[in-house]
């Protein structure tokens, strides 16, 4: 089975999808509208987002955020970098949990972590699993 949808409740729903398209790369879907917008993945991944509404604000749990990993190390400095041009003054990458990795708050009101798929990789039986042929499923034995 594959998660193929996530929605998430945003400060500021333009400002928001400007960014995950501008660092991430991901592509609108449809209309985007002032409160709401849906946005898709290379891996076919549709991110929902929307407004939290007037007078509220966004209160997500301290340890809630999405998380894109990347291929290679050299790919979360790239993002990275991408960050800094930005503007925004985050943490840099470093060796976190078996990854090189990384985590800032994200226009809207929600954490993103970076990290890079190498050590998943290296810790993956070569066995295959059902749900991912030629690899088997994080957890399983």
């Amino acid at each position: 089975m594959k998660l193929n949808h996530v929605h998430l409740t945003v400060d500021d729903v333009p400002a928001t999808g400007q960014f995950l398209q501008r660092i991430f790369g991901l592509r609108t879907i449809g209309e985007a509208h002032k409160n709401f917008e849906m946005l898709l993945d290379d891996d076919g991944l549709v991110l929902t987002l929307m407004g939290v509404g007037r007078n509220n604000t966004v209160s997500y749990p301290k340890t809630f955020h999405i998380g894109f990993i990347q291929p290679t190390n050299a790919d979360v400095d790239a993002i990275y970098e991408r960050l800094k041009d930005d503007g925004l003054d985050i943490e840099p990458p470093s060796q976190q949990h078996g990854a090189w990795a990384f985590r800032f708050q994200a226009p809207g009101g929600f954490t993103i972590a970076v990290r890079s798929e190498a050590e998943l990789q290296a810790a993956e039986p070569a066995a295959a699993s059902p749900t991912r042929p030629g690899k088997r499923c994080p957890g399983t034995h």
